[in-house]
């Protein structure tokens, strides 16, 4: 089903702010600001939003309603860790906290442009 123009563009948005929040997050608990040196299995912490890209790639409602629900653990986490750490590891959680916040907001923009088309 063909989606009006404004609800395809918050889609693409929704779906690059989301592959960016998890592609953010696998660098910074791997490579940039790991909890341990060497790397930890926080970098994990992404797999449920993972699980929900194929939906978000077939435009499902379900999947961005979890997505919307899903999100501001992450926003959450991200800022506790960006007001408890220093350092490298306060700057990659503060942008943690942008692209998860992002992405909620993206997936939000999604589901009201959806409902506007109908």
């Amino acid at each position: 089903m063909p989606h009006a123009p404004a609800t395809a563009r918050a889609l693409r948005m929704a779906l690059v702010a989301t592959l960016a929040a998890i592609g953010w997050m696998i660098l910074w608990e791997s490579v940039i600001a790991p909890l341990r040196p060497g790397g930890s299995l926080a970098a994990l912490k992404c797999v449920p939003l993972l699980l929900c890209l194929p939906g978000l790639l077939r435009a499902s409602l379900r999947a961005r309603q979890w997505l919307a629900l899903l999100l501001p653990w992450y926003v959450a986490e991200a800022l506790v860790r960006a007001l408890t750490s220093e350092g490298r590891a306060r700057a990659a959680a503060t942008l943690g906290v942008v692209l998860a916040a992002l992405a909620f907001v993206a997936i939000l923009a999604s589901v009201r442009a959806g409902r506007r088309a109908r």
